[in-house]
C-alpha cells in the first residue's frame, strides 16, 4: 500500500503547531525564568526541527538565551548505536536541558537520547513533546506537551512543520 493510499486524519494544522509552540516556549520560560542559558536539545530529525522552532519563539518572548543543540542517535535500534550531542560536555555543566522531540509514544528514543547528558553535571532535564500518545513503555513523562491523545499500538503519527506543517493521524 502507498502512502497515498493511506488514509489520513489531519489532527493539528500549521496555525495550531505554531499556536502549540509558542504555548510551550511560554510554559519553558515561565519554569526557568532565573536562567540566562536554556538548552533545547533536539531529537534528530522533526525533534531538533521543533526545537528550533521552540529556540526561536523563546528569543521572541524572553530575554533567555536558547541554545539548540542536536541528539544523533538511531531511533530503530538506540542500544545498538553512539548516542551523540553536537556540543562540547562542559558547555552543559550546571544548565538546564530541554530533550526535545515530535512525537512521544513509548519513550524509548528520549529515554536514550538523555544518556550524553547523564555524563554531565546538569542543572536539571526536562522533556518537551508535541504530541504525546500515551503509550510509554520507559519512564518517559513530557513536562510541557503541545498535543495529547491515545490511539492504538497500531496507529502512526506524522508530523510535517514548516509553512504546510501539520501533524496527521494514519
Amino acid at each position: 500500500m502507498s502512502t497515498e493510499q493511506i488514509e489520513k486524519s489531519k489532527i493539528l494544522d500549521a496555525n495550531q503547531i505554531a499556536q502549540k509552540v509558542r504555548r510551550i516556549a511560554f510554559e519553558i520560560f515561565e519554569n526557568n525564568f532565573k536562567e540566562k542559558t536554556i538548552i533545547l536539545a533536539g531529537i534528530d530529525g522533526q525533534g531538533y526541527e521543533f526545537a528550533k522552532l521552540l529556540g526561536a519563539q523563546m528569543s521572541e518572548i524572553s530575554k533567555v538565551n536558547p541554545v539548540i543543540i542536536k541528539v544523533t542517535l538511531d531511533k530503530v535500534s538506540p542500544q545498538q548505536s553512539e548516542v551523540s550531542i553536537d556540543c562540547e560536555e562542559n558547555d552543559l555543566h550546571k544548565k538546564v536541558i530541554i530533550l526535545v522531540d515530535d512525537v512521544l509514544n513509548t519513550g524509548r528514543t528520549l529515554a536514550y537520547g538523555m544518556k550524553p547528558f547523564l555524563n554531565s553535571e546538569v542543572k536539571k532535564i526536562e522533556v518537551a513533546v508535541l504530541v504525546n500518545r500515551s503509550h510509554t513503555t520507559f519512564p518517559i513523562l513530557p513536562t510541557y506537551t503541545g498535543h495529547a491523545f491515545t490511539t492504538t499500538l497500531n496507529d502512526h503519527v506524522e508530523v510535517v512543520l514548516g509553512k504546510k506543517g501539520a501533524v496527521y493521524l494514519l
